[in-house]
């Protein structure tokens, strides 16, 4: 399995550190498959809600943030959104639409 996401011309992890405790496993897995996209300058996008610097507090099992972030910043372009949840704002408008349904 972790040659055919190693092979892809782009991969994309949305919400890399959601997870608190990632088995040690796939925790292996996902640091070969970074490894192996790095030498081979293949594409890779990794979203994530938590900072940069959180990675390392993200989970005892997890050894990979020290070594993501020399193999990905090395080479990529790191961007930062600040503001509102997309998720929040779309559940306020629901919310005050069905508050609107009720009373109207």
């Amino acid at each position: 399995m972790a040659k055919l996401f190693s092979d892809t011309d782009l991969l994309v992890i949305d919400d890399l550190f959601l997870r608190k405790n990632v088995p040690k496993q796939a925790a292996d897995d996902l640091l070969e498959i970074i490894l192996n996209r790095y030498t081979s300058r293949k594409s890779s996008l990794i979203t994530s809600n938590r900072p940069l610097d959180d990675g390392e507090n993200s989970s005892a099992t997890m050894p990979l943030p020290r070594l993501f972030r020399d193999r990905l910043l090395h080479r990529g372009h790191l961007l930062k959104f600040e503001g509102r949840s997309y998720r929040l704002k779309e559940a306020s408008i629901r919310l005050t639409e069905s508050r609107q349904k009720v009373s109207g």
